[in-house]
């Protein structure tokens, strides 16, 4: 019995959404819609590739993402992780420019 409740959590806590809220940086196209609800046990890779398909960008098109217009995290790093240390008002704030912005 134990488990199978272990087994549920498990699932409830992978259903989990974060809500992310796009900023565009210097001449990075502003996006029509900015907020996104993400699985938050996405690794961060798929809100890149997310966040290209958005913009119809390819492959090698130069894109850099910001965390607070701070740091840039590692595409493995998880959604949650990211969220529960630098979300902002209830929401994980993630800067994109075309160029290098910051550190």
């Amino acid at each position: 019995m134990e488990g199978a409740e272990a087994l549920e959590t498990y699932k409830k806590k992978d259903a989990a959404k974060v809500v992310v809220r796009f900023k565009a940086v210097g001449n990075a196209p502003i996006m029509k819609q900015n907020f996104y609800k993400i699985t938050a046990a996405n690794r961060f890779q798929a809100v890149i590739q997310f966040l290209r398909k958005e913009l119809g960008w390819k492959t090698g098109d130069p894109l850099f993402t910001y965390i607070n217009l701070a740091f840039s995290p590692a595409p493995d790093d998880t959604v949650a992780n990211l969220y529960k240390s630098f979300a902002t008002e209830g929401h994980l704030i993630v800067n994109y420019s075309t160029t290098a912005a910051w550190g």
